[in-house]
């Protein structure tokens, strides 16, 4: 009888995600689409970082600007910007679903252990979006923490009474 036992996984695909100021990683599986920038319907009430609503497959989709998020400066969308959808994880978004702001396309890349290392030299607060940042070859993208991105819209529409519906 055959082993049910997988080998390890030694490499995975997944999308450079660009912003004006900082990249990020993510697994390819995470983004559901990259849309073009519309501009989103505002939030009352919200933190800045949170953008507003967009449509997206006749879902209302909230928008956040990751760097607002982190404390940087965003600067203003322009003719690069597009909003990538990104899949949640947690189930606790109406809509299954949510934007980024970027400056452009993800770039797909392929990530194994000889490629990557773990660069230390920037702490990140333990409740942030960022779980660490990584050294690729040349390029310092940051992991976000996609769950706690989840919690911090959750809590947000949660308080402004603007559920996805």
């Amino acid at each position: 009888m055959p082993s049910l036992a997988r080998a390890p996984i030694e490499e995975i695909y997944c999308q450079l995600i660009p912003l004006r100021q900082l990249r990020l990683i993510v697994p390819r599986t995470c983004v559901a689409e990259v849309v073009r920038y519309t501009a989103p319907e505002k939030v009352a009430g919200s933190p800045a970082w949170l953008r507003g609503f967009v449509a997206w497959n006749a879902l209302r989709v909230p928008v956040l600007s990751f760097e607002q998020l982190c404390g940087r400066d965003p600067g203003e969308p322009g003719g690069r910007t597009r909003v990538a959808i990104f899949s949640a994880l947690t189930g606790r978004l109406d809509s299954g679903y949510w934007g980024m702001l970027t400056e452009g396309f993800p770039q797909l890349v392929r990530v194994n252990r000889e490629v990557m290392r773990l660069d230390e030299r920037q702490a990140w607060p333990a409740d942030g979006p960022v779980v660490c940042q990584i050294r690729m070859i040349n390029e310092y993208p940051l992991i976000p923490d996609l769950e706690r991105i989840e919690e911090l819209l959750n809590a947000c529409l949660d308080s402004s009474g603007q559920r996805l519906a």
